[in-house]
């Protein structure tokens, strides 16, 4: 039974979809260097919601959080359907009925899998008694008690030198010279200091011989454990290379190929499991044409993932798959921005619109939820960065100049070289450049104005919370403006004088700065209902490193 579902199954067919431009573009360059694009439309998110009622009634899709996609796809008789995937396995299953299948491979390394997961657990198992070995608690109980008795042992010494100090003066305020050298008191405080000195060094003697034996088992288990990390990794290596080498992707030209052969330099675990190539691949073996495409989070939230929200690719296992996936299709209304791969001043990638670009740097209006670099693991590599060096031909060495978070949108400035990335970073550094940002407070602010200096500090046992501390902070300068009261909320605009991370968002909700939260800003305590972080960078000057001239850059508002 092929999971092809008609329309209704999902949406209302009487439901009157608009023509709106589409909200992103999965895309990739063909080997001809042509940029191929395929959109999520309303339509493809009204499908995905009708996918998300179903979920909803069904517990079993909510014990494990994962992505979903759904494709709409025209059949050679004009007619339409819909495709729906998950990634990776569904309650250990990858095949689920009337879902899109695994691509084809993963079964001809289904034995070599379990043998290596196999061996693969029972490394996991020695590293943990290897880490658990009652020599290292005993290790930790013992250097603490010598640690403890030479802390003791320091006070006591330290108070007996202060008392000897005491009585040297004395004796040397009452007697003649010739007395004190033949004082026997004298020459009693020399001889306890010695034997404090001795006391203290028997000590640490003793402490060296009963932890060194110690030690070793401990170096030794150490020692073992790094040469089990290597060897799992190379068996998850082999193991990998093997799977990418028998999964056989098809793209519209009827082309076969394996990862193996698409990245010959490797993929992340997991390349091909996700839903985008699953769909793509299910597509292009049935000779169907893609239409539209969406993919959301389902389950429980994530660091950076929410329920219900929509997804694009992701950068280490799809974005490099994309080229091949998509060749084959055919222009249509949607793919207009293939037309000019690269705008001189101004253009659209997927949710990425170009305000400014030359050859030398590329300034962005950054929607909120998207990462202004990739983050440190494989499911927050999406960034703004990492869609421009997969979109741009020229983008490869494309670096953020300055950061956005991740809820906050606006203008965000980039360079396109490492020569450009250390002047413009340098106009940074030196406060040359002019920042003016936007927010709504979650509150009725009675000042119209002034400047907020709060020292902020990132408590390492707190990340990312940011936190006002004297002592520790560093320096953070903002100036702010009302520019009109809304109801019980107020608009302002501010102007940092330093660039510390999230340093509007706590000179806003400290006490000693506004006092009441941006609009969305959960983190920093604001319990009001928002669509997202009412914070945008709204303007941005500078001086052009190259041409030698002012560049101001303005965006509208989005909220």
């Amino acid at each position: 039974m092929l999971p092809l579902h008609p329309i209704s199954d999902f949406i209302d067919t009487n439901h009157k979809i608009n023509n709106s431009p589409p909200t992103y573009f999965y895309q990739g360059f063909a080997s001809n260097g042509e940029l191929l694009q395929l959109p999520r439309t309303q339509e493809a998110e009204l499908i995905a919601f009708g996918l998300m009622r179903q979920l909803a009634n069904n517990e079993m899709y909510s014990r494990e959080p994962k992505m979903y996609g759904i494709l709409l796809v025209e059949l050679p008789s004009g007619e339409k359907g819909i495709l729906k995937a998950f990634s990776g396995l569904l309650n250990g299953s990858s095949i689920i009925e009337g879902w899109v299948p695994p691509i084809p491979g993963r079964e001809e390394v289904v034995l070599e899998e379990s043998r290596t997961l196999a061996e693969l657990e029972v490394i996991k198992q020695e590293i943990i008694q290897l880490k658990q070995l009652s020599q290292r608690k005993e290790y930790q109980t013992l250097t603490l008690e010598f640690e403890q008795r030479l802390q003791e042992m320091s006070k006591r010494h330290q108070l007996s030198k202060q008392q000897r100090d005491e009585k040297r003066q004395l004796f040397y305020k009452s007697l003649r010279e010739e007395e004190l050298k033949l004082n026997i008191e004298l020459e009693k405080l020399k001889e306890e200091s010695r034997q404090q000195g001795i006391e203290k060094k028997l000590l640490k003697r003793q402490r060296d011989e009963v932890l060194q034996p110690l030690q070793i088992v401990i170096n030794n288990a150490d020692m073992r454990i790094r040469e089990l990390k290597q060897q799992r990794k190379q068996i998850s290596r082999k193991l990998q290379a093997q799977m990418h080498e028998a999964y056989s992707l098809m793209n519209f030209l009827g082309n076969a190929s394996s990862l193996q052969q698409l990245m010959p330099q490797g993929l992340p675990t997991g390349t091909g499991d996700c839903c985008t190539p699953k769909l793509l691949h299910y597509a292009a073996i049935n000779k169907w044409k893609p239409l539209a495409i969406a993919e959301f989070w389902w389950g429980e939230s994530t660091v950076d993932k929410i329920p219900g929200e929509f997804y694009g690719a992701c950068v280490e296992r799809c974005q490099p798959l994309m080229g091949f996936l998509l060749s084959g299709l055919k222009s249509n209304s949607y793919l207009s921005l293939a037309l000019s791969p690269s705008p001189p001043r101004g253009g659209v990638w997927g949710e990425v619109p170009i305000i400014y670009q030359d050859e030398w740097l590329i300034a962005v209006n950054k929607p909120s939820g998207l990462l202004s670099i990739p983050g440190r693991y494989h499911h927050n590599q999406d960034s703004v960065v990492s869609r421009l060096i997969n979109s741009l031909p020229d983008g490869e060495n494309i670096a953020a100049v300055h950061r956005l978070d991740m809820d906050t949108s606006g203008i965000l400035l980039l360079a396109k070289n490492q020569e450009i990335y250390r002047l413009l970073s340098k106009q940074f550094e030196q406060r040359l450049v002019s920042k003016i940002y936007e927010a709504v407070l979650s509150g009725n602010l009675i000042v119209d104005k002034g400047t907020i200096e709060l020292p902020l500090w990132g408590n390492p046992e707190n990340r990312p919370y940011q936190e006002v501390n004297y002592q520790l902070g560093k320096p953070c300068i903002t100036k702010f403006k009302v520019v009109n009261k809304q109801g019980n909320y107020t608009r302002v605009e501010f102007i940092p004088l330093t660039g510390r991370t999230h340093q509007l968002r706590v000179h806003a909700a400290d006490t000693n700065g506004l006092g009441m939260p941006i609009l969305g800003d959960k983190l920093y305590g604001c319990n009001l209902v928002a669509s997202r972080l009412h914070l945008h960078a709204r303007e941005l000057s500078f001086e052009h490193p190259y041409l030698q001239e002012k560049i101001y850059l303005k965006v509208e508002v989005p909220f």
